[in-house]
């Protein structure tokens, strides 16, 4: 019984160390701010992450390394929120978890491509419209300044 959990337990452990990989954060705020919020802003999608070899011969690809073809980055994302100076308490996170299945694409092609479908998930808190001045609101408030008449009264 004991050789039975042990196993369970270096197998479970294993795929542990395995999937930690498999995600990595692009963007995260260590300071959370609460303070005037309009809002809350997140989402999730799916992107295209493969990758080709640097040196595109078959078998040989097995063993060299491989470029991304498609740059994820989290700013595209965050800019879905919003204005880049009202976005505040980011996260954009990349789970690369669905590429191992998705490996099988690289026995395929004899190591030269890889498919990589990515989950990319976002969270940002919006902040509130900056309060305008008092002199500011005034001015609006004013109805413009009327003409004194048409172009043909202006004439006679």
């Amino acid at each position: 019984m004991r050789s039975v959990q042990s196993s369970v337990t270096a197998a479970v452990m294993a795929m542990l160390m395995f999937l930690s990989g498999c995600s990595a954060t692009l963007v995260h705020d260590d300071v959370k701010r609460t303070a005037s919020l309009d809002g809350h802003c997140a989402g999730a999608e799916w992107a295209d992450a493969s990758s080709i070899a640097v040196i595109p011969v078959p078998v040989v690809a097995f063993i060299v390394p491989h470029v991304d073809l498609h740059q994820v980055a989290g700013e595209p994302y965050l800019s879905r929120c919003g204005d880049s100076t009202r976005v505040v308490n980011r996260d954009v996170t990349v789970d690369k978890t669905a590429c191992i299945p998705a490996g099988l694409t690289r026995i395929i092609t004899l190591g030269v491509w890889q498919w990589c479908p990515a989950r990319i998930a976002w969270s940002a808190d919006v902040l509130a419209d900056p309060v305008k001045p008092a002199v500011l609101q005034e001015e609006r408030a004013k109805p413009q300044s009327q003409s004194t008449g048409t172009q043909k009264e202006r004439e006679l």
